[in-house]
């Protein structure tokens, strides 16, 4: 199903936090994944990945797409001009098509553009003050904040830091300011998502999550806020361990048994962009 971004208004998704403190996590969590793949053999680069008909290569193939994007995205809005290129994209489809064409690459040159293309995203964060990380640039769910922007980026290749490892036998580490980050994102994204495609559950929702210890509130209506926050009484909480939350909000892993059934059905979002796949976004 095509996504809907919001580009006019007030940006779909807000989460409350400084304004760089998407950057620490985001550079950690990239270069130990860049450290993982210079370890990996070639039977490893072709071994299959959590995602549907994708192997460790073709996931990396696609990090590799969507940083070129993200640093694109950034550098537009700090020009002023915010891109709309995701206007009409096909979530469950274009990813496939990108990643088929660089089939034919080796995964030493696969992974020297991850690098690259790490490096260039990166560097262009670095240089931000609060200002730059206030502007907005273009992300899945419209244009937002870059500090949502890395937001989504630092959800998205954490999620399929995953795909890779745990098939190889391979346990990243759970940072707790990487999880908390993910979680919160990961419980915005699908809201922000159905609000686009009509198919909105609107109302207060909350997360209990352990491991680490966090809770946060969600206002969903015309836009998704997020909040650190205890739940409020009868309001739908959802609860367990963190790490276990992020997979199950991303569709990697089924919901606890405890899940409310609102929260069932605020994953329609994600569910309905994606089909239901785990190609990852």
């Amino acid at each position: 199903m095509l996504v809907s971004p919001r580009y006019d208004g007030p940006p779909i998704i807000s989460i409350t936090g400084q304004p760089d403190d998407q950057l620490a996590p985001l550079v950690r969590q990239r270069e130990r994944l860049e450290a993982m793949l210079v370890e990996l053999s070639d039977d490893d680069w072709s071994s299959p990945s959590r995602c549907d008909d994708w192997t460790v290569q073709d996931v990396v193939a696609h990090i590799v797409g969507v940083n070129v994007f993200w640093h694109a995205s950034v550098r537009a809005g700090l020009g002023g001009t915010p891109t709309r290129v995701l206007a009409g994209f096909d979530p469950a489809t274009t990813p496939a098509v990108m990643v088929a064409a660089m089939r034919e690459l080796t995964p030493a040159e696969i992974l020297e553009q991850f690098v690259t293309s790490n490096d260039d995203f990166l560097a262009v964060l670095n240089r931000l003050d609060d200002a730059g990380w206030a502007t907005l640039a273009e992300s899945p769910a419209g244009h937002v904040p870059i500090r949502l922007v890395a937001h989504h980026a630092l959800w998205d290749c954490w999620i399929h830091e995953r795909d890779i490892a745990l098939p190889l036998g391979l346990t990243p580490p759970a940072e707790p300011d990487e999880v908390g980050s993910c979680l919160r994102y990961a419980a915005a994204v699908s809201p922000a998502l159905a609000i686009g495609t009509g198919h909105l559950l609107a109302g207060r929702f909350a997360v209990e999550a352990t491991d680490p210890s966090m809770c946060c509130v969600l206002d969903v209506g015309e836009s998704v806020a997020v909040r650190d926050d205890v739940a409020p009484p009868d309001v739908p909480c959802l609860c367990g361990d963190a790490v276990s939350l992020v997979e199950a909000l991303s569709i990697r892993a089924p919901m606890p048994p405890s899940a409310p059934p609102e929260w069932l059905g605020l994953l329609e979002g994600l569910a309905i962009a994606f089909t239901a796949e785990t190609q990852g976004s």
